[in-house]
C-alpha cells in the first residue's frame, strides 16, 4: 500500500515515505529476488523475509502469478521523482541509480502495451492492454528522466523524457474512444478512472496532452453514480482514494463535484465500520476493505497545492 498511501507522507513526512520505500529497493538488491522488475511485498508483518504476494495467484500468468512487473516498478520510480521534488535534492534515489534504471528500462520495453498483469486493483484481476496501468509506465519513465536532469545528466534526461512524450502520445491513439479514453485499448465502448495520470499534473511533467485530462474529466459525471464514480465500466463499485486523484485533476470549481458524492456515502452508509475505501457507489454499502492506510491518498488535494502553490 506503499503508493496509494503516499500523498500522506509526500506532505507531511517525506523520511517516512523513504522508508516504506527502501525496504523495498533494498529487498529487490538483494539475492532473495532477481528479477528486472520491482517486487510487490517483503512477506508476512511482522517478518520481511521473502514475499509471499505472489502464492495467493500461483501459476495464474506464468512466471509473473501475483507480481504486478509495471504497477510496481512505475511505484518504485515516481514515487522516488516525488520524494526528490519534495526534498529538493536527489540524495535519497542517488543510492539506487542503478536499480532505477533497470526498472525504468523494463517500462520502457513493456510499458506501452501492458500483457496479461495485475495491477494495484488486483480484486479485478488479470487484464492485458491496461490502459490507466500504461499510463503509469510512461510517467514512470518520465520520473526517470526527470531525475537524469536533476543530476546533470541532459542527455539521458532528454532520451527518456523524449520517450515518454512519445510513448504518450501513441497512448492518445490507441485509447481514444471519442468522448473519453478506453478501459483496455483493444475494448472499445469501455471506460475507467485515468488516476494515474495525476502525478504529470503534480509533478509538471506535461508529458500527455493537457486536453486528455480535460476530455476524462468531462466524461466522468455522465457515468458518475449516487455514491461516486465507479472505477471503470466492469461494475459499479469504487474505490475513494482513487476518487479523489482524479478528482485532483480537476479544477477547484469541479473538485466538489466529485467529492461530494464520496461524502454522502460515508453520510449516509448503513455500515457501521473504519472508513472503508471500497464500496459501491449505487448504494450505501462497502465492498470490502476498511480501515486501510489507503486513506493517506485522501490528501492528494493538498499535496497538489503543496507542489503547485
Amino acid at each position: 500500500l506503499t503508493y496509494p498511501s503516499a500523498p500522506l507522507f509526500l506532505l507531511y513526512n517525506t523520511e517516512l515515505m523513504k522508508g516504506m520505500c527502501t525496504s523495498i529497493f533494498d529487498y529487490c538488491e538483494s539475492n532473495r529476488w532477481g528479477f528486472d522488475f520491482a517486487a510487490h511485498d517483503l512477506g508476512t508483518y511482522p517478518h520481511a523475509n521473502n514475499q509471499v504476494y505472489a502464492q495467493r495467484f500461483p501459476g495464474s500468468n506464468g512466471e509473473f502469478g501475483g507480481n504486478m512487473p509495471i504497477e510496481e516498478s512505475a511505484n518504485m520510480v515516481i514515487l522516488a521523482a516525488a520524494i526528490s521534488i519534495s526534498d529538493g535534492n536527489t540524495d535519497w534515489a542517488d543510492r539506487y541509480w542503478k536499480t532505477l534504471t533497470t526498472w525504468t528500462e523494463y517500462l520502457a520495453e513493456n510499458g506501452t502495451d501492458p500483457e496479461n498483469q495485475l495491477c494495484t486493483d488486483d480484486f479485478a484481476g488479470h487484464f492485458a492492454h491496461n490502459a490507466n496501468l500504461s499510463i503509469k509506465a510512461i510517467l514512470g519513465i518520465a520520473s526517470y528522466g526527470y531525475l537524469a536532469g536533476v543530476l546533470g545528466d541532459q542527455a539521458t534526461c532528454d532520451k527518456y523524457m523524449g520517450q515518454a512524450k512519445s510513448m504518450a502520445t501513441e497512448w492518445e491513439k490507441m485509447a481514444n474512444d471519442g468522448d473519453h479514453y478506453r478501459l483496455t485499448f483493444d475494448k472499445p465502448g469501455t471506460w475507467s478512472q485515468k488516476y494515474n495520470l495525476v502525478w504529470d499534473r503534480l509533478l509538471n511533467f506535461n508529458v500527455f496532452d493537457p486536453q486528455i485530462a480535460e476530455k476524462e474529466l468531462a466524461f466522468y459525471p455522465s457515468v458518475q453514480n449516487t455514491y461516486g464514480l465507479p472505477l471503470d465500466c466492469r461494475e459499479t463499485y469504487t474505490k475513494s482514494d482513487w476518487i479523489m486523484w482524479t478528482a485532483t485533476m480537476a479544477e477547484d470549481d469541479e473538485f466538489p463535484l466529485f467529492i461530494k458524492p464520496m461524502w454522502d456515502f460515508m453520510n449516509e452508509t448503513t455500515d457501521r465500520i473504519p472508513l472503508t475505501d471500497f464500496y459501491y457507489t449505487d448504494k450505501p454499502v462497502h465492498k470490502q476493505f476498511r480501515c486501510r492506510s489507503v486513506v493517506g491518498g485522501y490528501f492528494m488535494k493538498m499535496l497538489d497545492k503543496r507542489l503547485n502553490n
